[in-house]
């Protein structure tokens, strides 16, 4: 199966990460003083709304397509990040010698009192 992780897929992670969030803004919200303690409420039955939403209208079905879709390829993805760290490169080398140039400028102090003669 294409998009599955350990045999289980996105959309376990993605009720995990939805029980995860909602855990997290609840004990947010508990911390909170006053009637924002009731603000738990919401996020649990939203949290709860969502997971069976996904839980009974899922998008695809249980069994695999017999047929496979053809599958786009990216030939050349190394040559890519050759050229990503090579232009990284260029890049810092020239910007080492702008911060030198910036950091090394010398800035005079100004008298306190106007000198005359």
């Amino acid at each position: 199966m294409a998009g599955t992780v350990l045999g289980v897929g996105t959309g376990v992670f993605l009720i995990a990460l939805i029980w995860i969030v909602a855990f997290v803004s609840g004990m947010i919200l508990l911390r909170a003083s006053g009637t924002t303690k009731l603000g738990v409420v919401p996020v649990f039955l939203l949290a709860l709304i969502i997971t069976l939403a996904l839980v009974f209208f899922p998008r695809s079905s249980e069994t695999p397509s017999p047929f496979r879709e053809k599958e786009v390829v990216d030939t050349f993805f190394i040559g890519r990040y050759v050229l990503l760290a090579v232009s990284c490169l260029v890049f810092l080398v020239a910007l080492f010698p702008l911060l030198t140039q910036h950091l090394l400028t010398p800035v005079y102090a100004k008298p306190l009192r106007p000198h005359h003669c």
